[in-house]
């Protein structure tokens, strides 16, 4: 409920009503690397002085370098379901390789010793304004399992200050929509929040799936990922359709530590999406480079400012 429709009687201290004034901004995020820096590692044989191969397990920075490199480096027997090993929910473990790690990741930045990967406090900061967002990654993990690990990160990274900032930001988003909220606990808020993001693990079963019926199942990451975008951003355009607010400035952010991805989601975008989308703002961030921070912004399309 905007300011205006609201009455002294109705008024909240627990409710953002400023949120109403707020520019639309959505957020894709890949995870490894750009969010975290993960320790898992990818399964590698690697060609040794000798000519002979021995086992190299290598991180996903290390990977995103050398992987065209097919003289020296190939999946163990063969077979990239090996390599890609503890990227996949593996049954008989009590918990996933993706949470687990996600702690492990999580902890220095806790304690103080590390600041994350390029894009983490913006990912934070997405959470804590109620942004919509995506994470669309590589891995092979079901979107649970990716959703288990936002869950944790919110546990792990927000404050109590910034958990009920964002829990007032997004109590203020139902104001505005018109939705009830008021009879609804903290937790069911940040369920339903939850629900309207997407987790797209586009090696997973389940995202190949999708793929079948719409780009072929032998596709590459890169066309997989382009998939994951734009199921993400027609989302979130026929949530803002349906309300009647597409007076409202849009833009989209999308992140990724991957140059071969990132040149993949920048012509997708600048030849398809800004077409289809004319009106929205889409801003592309290479977090490739560890010597650049936040990563190197890269405007897309569309000339509105709106302070990614």
């Amino acid at each position: 409920m905007s300011g205006e429709r609201m009455t002294e009687n109705e008024y909240r201290p627990d409710v953002n009503y400023d949120v109403a004034e707020r520019d639309f901004k959505y957020y894709i995020f890949d995870w490894d690397d750009n969010i975290l820096h993960m320790p898992t590692r990818i399964h590698l044989e690697r060609k040794n002085q000798d000519g002979e191969w021995e086992f190299h397990p290598v991180s996903t920075s290390v990977f995103a370098v050398v992987r065209n490199d097919t003289e020296n480096y190939r999946p163990p027997r063969g077979l990239w379901e090996n390599a890609f090993e503890e990227f996949r929910d593996l049954a008989g473990l009590e918990e996933s390789t993706f949470l687990k790690d996600s702690r492990k990741a999580l902890q220095p930045i806790i304690d103080g010793e590390e600041d994350g990967a390029p894009s983490f406090h913006r990912f934070k900061k997405a959470l804590i304004e109620g942004r919509l967002f995506a994470i669309v990654t590589a891995r092979g993990h079901r979107s649970e399992t990716i959703r288990k690990g936002v869950e944790y990160f919110i546990d792990a990274v927000l404050s109590n200050n910034e958990y009920r900032e964002m829990l007032s930001n997004l109590r203020g988003y139902k104001e505005e929509f018109e939705e009830e909220h008021e009879s609804l606990s903290d937790e069911e808020i940040l369920a339903a929040y939850l629900d309207l993001n997407h987790y797209h693990a586009v090696t997973s079963p389940e995202f190949q799936k999708r793929l079948g019926e719409n780009a072929g199942a032998s596709a590459g990451q890169e066309l997989a990922k382009q998939v994951a975008i734009e199921d993400f951003v027609r989302h979130v355009i026929n949530i803002v359709k349906s309300k009647h607010y597409l007076d409202k400035r849009i833009s989209v952010g999308f992140s990724d530590d991957d140059p071969h991805n990132i040149q993949a989601v920048e012509n997708f975008i600048s030849q398809r999406l800004a077409f289809e989308f004319p009106g929205i703002k889409f801003v592309v961030y290479d977090t490739s480079d560890p010597e650049q921070e936040e990563g190197r912004k890269i405007v897309v399309t569309g000339q509105l400012e709106l302070g990614f």
